[in-house]
Parts: C-alpha cells; structure tokens; sequence
C-alpha cells in the first residue's frame, strides 16, 4: 500500500496540509523534535532529524546531502516518507542510497524514498543523494528535507487513496530547511581578490549507483 499511496505523495499534494510537530530550523547538524502536544493531536509516532549537506559549491556544481531520521514514538511507524523538496533549478536526475529494499519516487520537486519494514521506536532510517545543479542556477539553493507521516489504523493498510482522503488520515511533517551557497568564479581579467573557490564536494555516506529521473522535469 505504501508504494502506491507514494505516488499521491511525491508531487506534495499533501505536504501543504500536513500538521507540523517538528518544523526544523536551517541549522546543519541539529535536531528536530516535535514538541509535547495533547494526545488527541499528538502524532502516532514522533521523529528526530538531522541533516548533513554541501555548504558551498560552484555553479553547475552538485550537493550531496545525507538525512536520518530517528523514531521517537511512541509506536512504530509504519505510513511514513524520508526526503522532501530538493532545490529549484537542478538537472532531472540524481543519484541516491538508503537501506536496503528501499524505493523512491520523484515528482516536481517532491523526492521522496521509503523502506518495506516497520520503524520501531528507537529505531532509525536514513537517505542520501546528490544533485546536479544547472549551470544558470545562481545565489543559494535551497532544500526542506525530513520525514512525513501519516496515522493509519490497523485495518486501514488496503484501502483507496480516495478513501484515506475521504477518512480525513492525519499527516504531519518535519523538515529541516538547509541552504547551499553557490559561488561564482571571477570573470576572465577580473579582480580575484575576496574569492574563495569551494571545496570539494563531501560525501556523506556517498551515493549508490542508483538514479532516480524527474520525468516531468520541472526542476
């Protein structure tokens, strides 16, 4: 069921309208946590997350970034997404690697990857890919990844989607927006002076062989 529900999910048709626990800051590396909520609205299974990326880059350059997402509860997570909205202006292919049995899909700017097992509480998941910005891409690109999840009672698991719409499924979202500065070298007979050209691009538990292609190519 995930895998088909996926679809509805990768051009963020729900995104708009998930509850957000757990909305992330643009620090790099710090945690994500939702915060206490009355039980009537509290989510089935709450997340941590973190972020790691490419700070700076050149133009035409690429961004690794690497998110995990650790499952604080208080039950399993079963209905729930790992990747979010990559930045404008990069090429319709990507390079991505994540546990195994775990499958993608890539619609807009909507990436977003899930695993065949359960989450249990305590447990943890996590995905890594890479973009390739286009060479007029220009300024800082900028991306909100995390998780999104959705409640989804036992003996829901075959329903439509029409009918998880029609039932009203609660969803909730933690993203973690995180920015890359992308630099632009000196024209030919131009002053250097105050540049600085990137570092080399980290990899943060380096990409897979696997690509995923944005078939609409609205990137």
């Amino acid at each position: 069921m995930r895998r088909s529900f996926s679809v509805f999910l990768a051009g963020g048709l729900a995104v708009g309208a998930l509850a957000a626990p757990g909305q992330a800051t643009a620090a790099t590396t710090a945690t994500t946590v939702a915060p206490a909520a009355t039980a009537r609205l509290a989510p089935y299974s709450s997340f941590e997350v973190s972020v790691k990326h490419t700070k700076r880059t050149k133009r035409g350059g690429k961004i690794t970034y690497y998110v995990k997402a650790k499952n604080l509860g208080p039950h399993y997570a079963d209905y729930y997404w790992i990747g979010g909205e990559v930045p404008k202006g990069v090429v319709p292919t990507l390079r991505w690697g994540g546990p195994k049995g775990t499958k993608c899909t890539w619609e807009d700017r909507w990436f977003w990857c899930w695993s065949p097992l359960r989450l249990e509480k305590g447990e943890t998941d996590w995905l890594n890919f890479q973009v390739t910005l286009k060479k007029g891409t220009t300024g800082a690109a900028t991306a909100r990844l995390g998780v999104m999840s959705f409640d989804v009672d036992q003996g829901m698991e075959n329903l439509s989607e029409e009918e998880f719409e029609r039932l009203g499924v609660k969803g909730y979202h933690w993203l973690k927006k995180v920015k890359t500065t992308i630099v632009s070298p000196p024209r030919p007979g131009r002053p250097t002076r105050g540049y600085t050209p990137p570092p080399p691009v980290k990899e943060f538990n380096p990409p897979s062989s696997r690509v995923e292609t944005n078939k609409k190519k609205d990137t």
